[in-house]
């Protein structure tokens, strides 16, 4: 139960005690100035409050967005202000500094607060006093939304009438909707999702569900494509959609009732992937049902996917704050069909979840993978061609959280040490040649495979691994160093795809789909930590799964042991997804229910 407290005596006619009663808030009356400060000491530390002006006039909704997001410590809109656990030492503090006395407890120490000779419109005070005092103050966007104090009644009824002229549930169930998306979700799926999420809203159900029932119903979609028959494509393109339908749902239903959790944002940050994942899986399993093996397509599509979006998250991470990654696209966005052109032609997750739907159902998976590669493809030269001319006209030189971001994005494990012990870390940036030297190194190793000796293959690599040590050495401040972290993931997953695809054990390429998919998830993890504010996962993470280095030496090695032994490279690289699968997996799941674990959502990837 939270706790709202009136700084006075209630309006006559006013419904605001019943509006906050609607919002979850147990009502306290404070009869004068005097007995707000005590009312907010006698409400347990551990609840979030709520100070309210008693005539506040202005919409529920108003008082919704600023008195009960989850994710802000303080909020305020006009007349409103509340203060969650972690934030409440702050409000006694500006209380205090707006008038108070200190009422001395049995044995001398002052607990209760007592106040005395308080301004008028107390919570935008305190408000104001939070912001000086350091403490993030949360004011939503209200849009057409009334909050208001009026002073008087010829104002007063001013207030009602605005009130009255806009309706708070229509405006409501708009922003429910993500500011920017794909066009197909924008025309397609949202015009009638949100009302789903309301539906839902009013019959309690939690985001948490809706997005387990998506991950659910895209299970039963690739299961349907697994089948290899005609009846199976078509139920499993109609059940992708609908899987696609519930995943905008939810982030709508968090938003429309802003119900937003730390584990709401882990299931929603990871679960688009392993539905994607689990899609691409069941189609090539289709296919072989079918003759046609095509999980090197599969494969293949997904770590393109996959690298694409580490340059997404690079570039953002390397250029966070400067307004690089902005400042074009607000340019193009003044001229409104470029707009719409430019989030289609990124073939984002809405047209792309829409494409593989009509494609499996009207087609085969070697079409539905080969579509999906060549605008993934086309996708990431488009992105990443802009953002290279973006970043070769940057100035403002890179912070040192942005070089730690790239680093921690990078994975570099505990052979990389041996390159940074030779150069040192001071000195200029040296990073992207040497990225590209020790990502050629191994990708050329991999492609060699078995045209030279395996030992030579395997020392080549060794030497990719050392250049790619030299990379992450030193800060990675360079221009195009956002770079590297890509560069990294394309030489992991490309390395394993190559030597499974040359392998001669049966099955290769399936287990070494599990390993990327499983290896992914760890960078995926990585990537929603650090935009939550946490940082990278723990060192004896990285070591333990050895850093992409390790982990694409370890893999050679494997493929040359297990050569021409049958299904041997098979089981290793099996053994080797389970492993890494599990331990990223726990690791995960302790931290992102931990209280520690950041509420991310995100409200700007449409890929």
């Amino acid at each position: 139960m939270s706790t709202a407290i009136l700084t006075g005596p209630p309006v006559p006619g006013s419904s605001l005690d019943a509006d906050l009663r609607s919002l979850g808030f147990d009502v306290e009356v404070a009869t004068g100035p005097r007995e707000t400060g005590a009312l907010l000491a006698a409400v347990p530390a551990g609840q979030r409050v709520a100070l309210v002006d008693p005539r506040f006039v202005g919409h529920v909704h108003s008082l919704r967005l600023a008195l009960t997001d989850p994710r802000f410590p303080a909020a305020a809109a006009p007349g409103a202000l509340t203060a969650q656990p972690e934030a409440r030492a702050a409000l006694t503090r500006a209380l205090g500094a707006a008038g108070t006395a200190e009422t001395p407890a049995p044995g001398g120490q002052a607990t209760d607060t007592v106040v005395d000779n308080l301004p008028d419109n107390l919570p935008d005070t305190l408000a104001a006093a939070l912001d000086a005092d350091g403490v993030a103050v949360h004011r939503p966007q209200l849009g057409t939304l009334v909050a208001a104090v009026p002073d008087g009644p010829e104002a007063r009824h001013q207030a009602r009438t605005a009130v009255e002229a806009v309706d708070d549930e229509a405006v409501r169930l708009k922003s429910a909707v993500k500011a920017h998306d794909g066009f197909f979700t924008t025309f397609f799926i949202s015009p009638y999702s949100r009302y789903i999420a309301r539906w839902c809203a009013r019959r309690g159900l939690t985001p948490n569900q809706v997005t387990t029932a998506s991950l659910l119903t895209a299970l039963l979609a690739a299961g349907c494509a697994a089948t290899g028959d005609r009846a199976g494509y078509v139920a499993a393109g109609v059940l992708l959609l609908v899987s696609f339908v519930l995943d905008c749902t939810d982030g709508q239903l968090a938003r429309y009732a802003l119900k937003y959790s730390t584990m709401g944002a882990w299931l929603d940050a990871t679960f688009d992937r392993a539905k994607e994942y689990a899609f691409y899986a069941g189609l090539a399993l289709g296919a072989a049902r079918n003759g046609d093996d095509v999980w090197a397509l599969a494969l293949g599509a997904m770590v393109l996917m996959t690298c694409r979006h580490v340059v997404d998250f690079s570039f953002n991470e390397a250029n966070a704050g400067s307004g690089t990654a902005t400042a074009l696209s607000n340019r193009l966005d003044s001229v409104g069909w470029t707009v719409w052109a430019r989030r289609m032609i990124i073939l984002p997750i809405g047209e792309r979840w829409a494409m593989i739907a009509v494609l499996t159902a009207a087609t085969n998976p070697r079409i539905v993978f080969w579509a999906l590669i060549v605008g993934c493809a086309f996708g990431a030269c488009y992105t990443t061609a802009g953002r290279l001319l973006r970043s070769l006209g940057r100035k403002a030189p890179r912070t040192d959280r942005a070089a730690q971001a790239l680093a921690d994005l990078a994975d570099s494990g505990p052979l990389s040490r041996i390159g940074a012990l030779i150069v040192g870390r001071r000195g200029r940036a040296i990073g992207l040649p040497f990225a590209l030297l020790g990502a050629a190194g191994m990708l050329s190793a991999a492609w060699l495979w078995p045209f030279g000796a395996r030992q030579v293959v395997i020392m080549a690599l060794a030497y990719a691994v050392f250049w790619s040590g030299i990379a992450v050495a030193r800060p990675l401040k360079g221009t195009l160093d956002w770079l590297i972290p890509p560069l990294f993931r394309a030489a992991e997953y490309g390395t394993i795809l190559i030597l499974a695809a040359k392998s001669d054990s049966p099955q290769a390429l399936p287990a070494a789909f599990g390993l990327v998919a499983a290896v992914a998830y760890h960078h995926y993890d990585t990537v929603y930590r650090i935009r939550g504010g946490t940082g990278a996962p723990p060192a004896w993470l990285v070591r333990t799964i050895g850093g992409h280095e390790g982990r694409t030496l370890v893999v050679a090695v494997l493929a040359a042991l297990s050569a021409n032994r049958g299904n041997d490279f098979t089981s290793a690289l099996t053994a080797l997804a389970v492993a890494v699968g599990l331990v990223v997996l726990v690791e995960s799941i302790r931290f992102w229910v931990s209280s520690g674990a950041p509420a991310v959502h995100d409200e700007g990837e449409t890929a």
